[in-house]
């Protein structure tokens, strides 16, 4: 509201040019406006493609495989893989079982097959990295999720065992916030990494928002342990993930001796989080962040009301719960309904709640605003299955898996942010962006981008390195390829956005959302952007085979170093950029080495790993 407020006051007459050339007028902005309204019309129908069935996908006999649950048959998949998608690795998490640890799956007796993606987890819809809405109301996917999908090089089952050596495990975690997102999908398909770099890949759906981190008195009354009282319902779906490869993943041709787990954003922050978490010892040897952070939070901030002593969350567990009954029309107002929790039974209260639809929770959480996006607590530090402190801490003092650990960060992270912002972006016909202020913008962008990367990169990696681990390594991932795009050069406004490295990774090039893949990533780019896309996936894959990225198991690529910090000497990082634009190198943590058109991104030197904001 106060955006529109801001934008009502201003108009279009006071908007700066891109460039900063001084105010529009509204004959020109008019005219603009028509001319970018009629090039987008006639060039809609190259840009959007037309809506395409699903995929037919027909059961290969020879991907089939028996596991600890049951048979199950998959398809012939890219690079010359199979792939099996959408079995279940836990019992679906409802009704009595919402909010509980997840359970073994059940077996089953005929051949699962296992020809399409499971269900994505409950959440908001959201059309950029999400999941997209599945009707009006906006929301998305199931709560019975916990599904994963397998990518493998393609092997006769009878040509499994001996004498063919296992294959190095890569089980990627997906990000959104621990809010939207799935595991399965085009954006996430790893038949490329798996098939080109001999490789097996897994994916999941793990629990979101409220359903997969909700810490509570009355859930906690009533749960079967001390991790299950956690709340961190996600994170233990996450180690019922890695159960399940260790039990199975043989069947599939790989090693559950090598096993790396990796993940972006959320999925990032969540591979910290199982580097602290006991229950998950041994269930994987190799950890890649990208993108994350070692934010966490406290119990209180997860349960307590807004005005307590120690004030809450304002979407804590308390505050939630009060909204829910207010809606439900039980009590008439937030007094009353205080009350009312207050004087049920804890078990009373924790069937009250299960007994609440999944889109009645959900909405409670809906921001009013009118954003699609939900705000709430996530990944409590419980003191059972996470710290109950710093995680800055635990890693200095060694209190971790000590497994070879690989960290990164993009260099424009903020820019995909601040570019759907209206206070810092105008934007015409959902695909015309034009700058307010790019001195601002680049301002801005620098400085959120430079703290991200402190989180992400520079602070674990120095605990880490501080308890005396060796194996330790860093990047930054800086494409910026980007095209100009109806008269906005969407190198400045995007650049090396957050999330953009992903679809080099998995080979893909796509980022959730089909006109979006067309202006990024046009057809002039293709060889230079599969070039660097081969190249990371040979670092990545490398870290996953040896516990070091080495030069990628290549001849032609650099040597990646490890972290080393001394005082206030930049550590060293491998900087990922196509040919045009230096090409893969080693540089330093704060080196001035960000540069896109003539403008220098400078990097701050690195200081001594701080406290967890």
């Amino acid at each position: 509201m106060a955006e529109a407020q801001r934008e009502s006051r201003e108009g279009p007459e006071n908007d700066r040019s891109e460039g900063g050339q001084g105010p529009r007028r509204w004959p020109i902005l008019a005219a603009l406006s028509a001319a970018a309204g009629v090039a987008l019309v006639i060039g809609m129908g190259a840009l959007w493609p037309r809506p395409s069935e699903p995929p037919i996908r027909i059961a290969d006999v020879s991907s089939e495989r028996l596991l600890a649950s049951g048979p199950v048959v998959g398809f012939a998949g890219a690079e010359d893989t199979h792939a099996w998608l959408g079995i279940p690795y836990a019992r679906p998490p409802v009704g009595s079982l919402r909010w509980r640890a997840p359970r073994p799956p059940e077996a089953w007796v005929d051949t699962l097959d296992a020809l399409s993606f499971g269900a994505p987890c409950m959440q908001l819809g959201s059309s950029l990295g999400g999941v997209p809405a599945e009707d009006e109301e906006g929301f998305a996917g199931s709560e019975d999720c916990l599904t994963l999908n397998v990518w493998a090089p393609r092997r006769e089952a009878d040509a499994i065992d001996p004498p063919d050596a296992p294959l190095p495990v890569m089980v990627w975690i997906h990000g959104g916030g621990n809010r939207i997102g799935q595991g399965g999908g085009a954006m996430y398909d790893g038949a490329r990494l798996a098939g080109r770099e001999q490789v097996v890949v897994v994916s999941f759906n793990y629990r979101l928002g409220p359903f997969g981190w909700l810490s509570h008195p009355a859930l906690r009354a009533g749960a079967e342990d001390p991790l299950e009282a956690s709340g961190n319902f996600g994170t233990l779906d996450q180690i019922r993930a890695l159960r399940w490869v260790r039990s199975n993943i043989a069947e599939f041709g790989g090693d559950p001796e090598n096993v790396t787990i990796f993940g972006e954003s959320a999925g990032g922050t969540n591979v910290l989080a199982l580097l602290l978490a006991e229950p998950a010892a041994g269930l994987f040897h190799r950890a890649i962040a990208q993108s994350g952070s070692t934010r966490s939070f406290s119990r209180a901030e997860a349960e307590n009301p807004v005005d307590g002593d120690l004030p809450g969350h304002r979407n804590s567990s308390s505050e939630a719960v009060v909204a829910l009954v207010v809606r439900s029309g039980l009590v008439p107002d937030r007094a009353a309904a205080r009350r009312y929790v207050d004087g049920l039974p804890s078990g009373d209260l924790a069937e009250l709640l299960r007994g609440r639809s999944a889109r009645e929770i959900l909405d409670v959480y809906r921001d009013p605003e009118g954003s699609g996006w939900i705000d709430l607590p996530r990944v409590f530090r419980d003191g059972a299955l996470l710290p109950g402190g710093s995680w800055l801490e635990a890693y200095r003092s060694g209190r971790f898996h000590a497994v070879p650990v690989l960290l990164g960060s993009n260099r424009d992270e903020m820019k995909l942010f601040l570019s759907q912002d209206p206070a810092h972006v105008r934007r015409y016909f959902r695909v015309v962006y034009r700058i307010r202020d790019r001195e601002d913008y680049e301002r801005r962008a620098r400085r959120e981008s430079e703290l991200w990367s402190r989180r992400a990169v520079d602070r674990p990696a120095a605990a880490l390195v501080e308890s005396g681990r060796t194996e330790v390594y860093a990047y930054r991932f800086d494409w910026d390829d980007e095209p100009s795009w109806l008269g906005t050069d969407l190198s400045t406004l995007l650049g090396a956005a957050h999330g953009f490295e992903l679809p080099f990774l998995f080979g893909t090039f796509d980022l959730g959302d089909p006109l979006f893949n067309r202006l990024i990533f046009p057809e002039r780019t293709r060889s230079s952007r599969e070039q660097l896309s081969e190249r990371m996936q040979a670092y990545w894959a490398e870290f996953a085979r040896t516990g070091r990225p080495g030069r990628g198991g290549r001849d032609d690529l650099p040597e990646w170093p490890a972290w080393e910090s001394i005082g206030e000497i930049a550590a060293p990082l491998l900087v990922l950029d196509s040919e045009t634009d230096g090409g893969i190198r080693v540089a330093r943590s704060g080196s001035a080495l960000g540069r896109r058109k003539g403008i220098q991104a400078s990097r701050l030197v690195f200081q001594r790993a701080g406290a967890v904001r």
